[in-house]
């Protein structure tokens, strides 16, 4: 099944407390979970951040709102109760709880309020399911539509440029990401091959311990089996055994296919990816803003 969305967890969550007990929320995901018959995967899927589960996350937000609003309290760190507000919301029987019926208590009406300019901005830039989406989830779909188009754009200049300068960009790639030594080492490296389907060989390291062969080419279509066949054949003749193919097209799955059954390794780049990379390593891109996201620190509190 599909992950629930936050508010969609916020009834489990309360029915789970209505016992009276003190819960802990590690326990909570855990029951919530099994009665939900989540399977590994979706348990183990993961915010674009890739720092926490999808599932944990929403868990999180669906125990902080009730909290908000009064139908739990928190009588420690990361563990929550049932209060007298709580069961009366649950004695009305509702089919769901969402944050329409949350908005009937002042207290959650006024945590709402003094994020909603955040909202109203987040909401623009995420689209019309930022309501059933946690601010973690709304603030990286956010992060992730701007990389994307950010990506686009790079690609798209890449193209337009003259092919002298994609050769320069391949190189600057490399050696940001660690390789060919100094820029200098790496220009000279780069090109001085030119036949037999190599582009270029840049050391794949500092001290030139082994050679990477490279092929690099600006395509507008699609990569096949066959290009990197001749590649594939260039590296034996030149007894290597790593190769890189970057192009700013695509590649058919033959082509993807083909490279994971042979030897020498081969990694195929393709225009999306290369993007990505310059996104990853700095190159070609600059930093507008940077935010910082906190949290309270339990620990200076005192919590347990």
């Amino acid at each position: 099944m599909t992950i629930p969305d936050y508010q969609a967890l916020m009834l489990p969550l309360l029915v789970l407390a209505s016992d009276g007990k003190v819960h802990a929320i590690r326990d909570a995901r855990e029951q919530i979970a099994a009665n939900l018959e989540l399977t590994n995967e979706e348990r183990e899927e993961l915010l674009p951040s890739g720092r926490q589960p999808v599932f944990d996350n929403r868990i999180a937000w669906a125990k902080t709102y009730l909290l908000q609003a009064g139908l739990l309290n928190a009588p420690r760190r990361a563990h929550f109760q049932i209060t007298d507000r709580g069961r009366q919301v649950l004695a009305e029987n509702p089919t769901g709880i969402d944050t329409k019926l949350l908005d009937r208590f002042p207290e959650f009406v006024k945590f709402r309020t003094a994020g909603k300019k955040a909202d109203e901005d987040k909401s623009r830039v995420v689209g019309e399911d930022s309501e059933s989406a946690t601010p973690e989830e709304m603030l990286e779909s956010a992060h992730q539509q701007i990389r994307s188009d950010l990506a686009a754009d790079l690609l798209n200049r890449i193209k337009a440029a003259p092919p002298s300068f994609f050769e320069r960009l391949v190189v600057e790639l490399l050696v940001k990401m660690g390789y060919g030594g100094s820029r200098k080492e790496a220009g000279k490296a780069l090109g001085r091959s030119g036949d037999e389907g190599i582009d270029g060989i840049i050391n794949e390291d500092r001290l030139g311990l082994d050679i990477i062969y490279l092929q690099a080419k600006r395509w507008e279509g699609t990569v096949g089996r066959p290009e990197i066949q001749k590649f594939v054949g260039a590296l034996h003749g030149k007894r290597a055994r790593k190769g890189v193919f970057i192009t700013t097209g695509s590649y058919s799955s033959e082509a993807r296919d083909y490279v994971r059954n042979i030897d020498p390794k081969v990694v195929l780049i393709d225009g999306v990816e290369l993007a990505e990379l310059m996104i990853d390593f700095g190159l070609g891109v600059t930093t507008t803003a940077i935010y910082e996201i906190k949290r309270v620190d339990s620990d200076y509190f005192g919590d347990e």
